[in-house]
């Protein structure tokens, strides 16, 4: 077989290591990924606490204290880099080797440890990287505002899909705020004003070119977002972070008066020292830009820098792409994914305006859920809606923010047998009422196509009158389907022990 027209890319050769090192002004990260048949796994993540922007002076000179923190963190990377061809390798620094007058001496020790060239990005670019990083993998449906709260800077951008539209780096950061006002370990009213009223006046010359944009999300990227994040899971709050999370927030931190003695259920050692700071200046965000909700975004600086260097991956659908991966991987039966989605969007547009449910909102959620229901039989069948919601909460969804990944995790939770109401207990009551639709939706759907042919599926209408959600079909339709008929008849009752009313005819 002549095989000279068939040429094959170099991305969807097995075992292609790329490698991004993010030399941040908090933390120093390291990720590698694999890329195979056009796919990008991640295989490897490093993370150290290095402080570096804690080691500048009030002459802007790191001390050779935090040096030494940071080439000793480099030393762990190097050995790892090994692995990965050069030319798969992106290394860059951000803030505090902007501002270090002696920034110098560090990457010149850095790049003798590392044996690979170090850039220092200026603001723009570090704001473009993470917006195309979070692009990546947090598809978008129209302008996006991203925010990363770094350790001595903060990029805020404005984008669509996968361009980035407005951006700005601004000299704020959690470590750096923390020098500044938190510096003695208390945390106190007078503390949090000082620091929010400056992030303010940083924001103020930006503020108005952004408020100028409307945007239909807003992500931020790891950081201060992810560990409030993580503090709302753990005290039982499934929801996107709002203003009254983090005042609240902020009077915790207070009533706990020093650093040392900050005891807010959710939050690690890790984060501690700077989660005031970092508080401070999400604050001054939402307050300043009028935000109103924010998710936790699927990536940042460091895989836009990956992606980056795989410039000719085709990344148009990234929700599809990972749908599709997901159904092969765990062996889901496509046709079927294919026809519940369609039964449940069918469903979804005949009810969507009467129960006042946004498209944007409510489909990618839909379509994910409905495709993936089978998930859990990848285990076993009896119990598969509760194994396919084990699955996805360990599983990463490129397309899809955290609070998307925790609904399409619930959906599929609720998708047959019992329905257990206490799962939409924790999310916001906007989100929950959404949630109720939409497993209402996948559960109807799901018994229609349980023959599992497309030509055995019935013509039906569906109505909410009030409360109560009418299903139709062809007179003499259901008598001739006994055992449909028999799974809406057991289908009302348990919709009835959940507190809902579904009627057919």
């Amino acid at each position: 077989m002549n095989t000279s027209t068939q040429p094959i890319s170099p991305l969807v050769q097995p075992e292609q290591l790329y490698a991004a090192v993010d030399l941040g002004s908090n933390s120093f990260h390291m990720v590698v990924v694999r890329v195979s048949a056009g796919c990008v796994q991640i295989i490897g993540k490093v993370k150290q606490k290095v402080r570096l922007a804690a080691g500048l002076d009030d002459n802007f000179n790191l001390s050779q204290e935090s040096m030494e923190r940071g080439w000793g963190c480099l030393s762990v990377f190097a050995e790892r880099l090994q692995d990965i061809p050069l030319s798969n390798i992106k290394i860059v620094a951000t803030a505090t080797l902007r501002l270090a007058k002696n920034a110098d001496v560090f990457i010149a020790k850095a790049e003798e440890i590392l044996h690979h060239k170090l850039e220092v990005i200026d603001g723009e670019e570090e704001a473009r990287q993470i917006y195309l990083g979070v692009a990546y993998t947090s598809a978008n449906q129209g302008n996006s505002l991203v925010i990363d709260i770094g350790g001595a800077s903060t990029e805020v951008i404005v984008g669509n899909d996968m361009k980035p539209i407005h951006l700005v780096s601004l000299n704020m950061g959690c470590v750096t705020f923390k020098e500044r006002f938190f510096a003695d370990g208390r945390v106190t009213q007078e503390a949090f004003n000082g620091a929010i009223d400056y992030a303010k006046s940083l924001l103020a010359p930006s503020a108005e070119q952004f408020l100028n944009f409307t945007w239909q999300q807003c992500l931020g990227a790891s950081g201060t977002p992810q560990a409030i994040t993580e503090i709302l899971v753990a005290q039982g709050i499934s929801d996107s972070i709002r203003i009254d999370y983090l005042y609240n927030l902020r009077q915790q931190c207070e009533d706990c008066a020093e650093i040392e003695l900050l005891d807010i259920e959710g939050l690690t050692e890790a984060r501690r020292a700077i989660f005031p700071s970092g508080l401070a200046i999400l604050i001054a965000l939402f307050e300043t830009l009028n935000i109103q909700e924010m998710n936790i975004s699927g990536g940042a600086l460091r895989e836009g820098l990956i992606y980056g260097m795989l410039d000719n991956m085709q990344q148009n659908d990234r929700r599809s792409q990972t749908l599709d991966q997901l159904i092969q991987q765990f062996h889901i039966e496509p046709e079927h994914a294919n026809r519940v989605k369609n039964l449940a969007l069918s469903m979804f547009k005949q009810v969507r305006k009467q129960l006042h449910l946004g498209k944007d909102q409510g489909e990618p959620v839909l379509i994910a859920a409905s495709m993936l229901i089978e998930i859990g039989m990848h285990i076993e069948y009896k119990q598969h809606h509760m194994h396919g919601a084990y699955i996805l909460t360990y599983l990463p969804m490129v397309g899809y923010t955290q609070q998307q990944r925790l609904v399409i995790k619930t959906l599929v939770q609720n998708h047959r047998q019992a329905i257990d109401t206490r799962l939409f207990g924790g999310f916001h009551p906007d989100v929950s009422a959404l949630l109720v639709a939409l497993t209402r939706i996948i559960r109807l759907a799901v018994i229609l196509s349980i023959r599992r042919k497309d030509h055995l599926l019935a013509q039906f209408t569906l109505a909410v009158n009030e409360q109560e959600w009418q299903l139709s079909f062809p007179e003499g339709w259901l008598k001739s389907h006994p055992l449909i008929n028999a799974e809406l008849a057991n289908e009302k009752w348990l919709q009835h022990k959940a507190g809902w009313t579904l009627s057919y005819s």
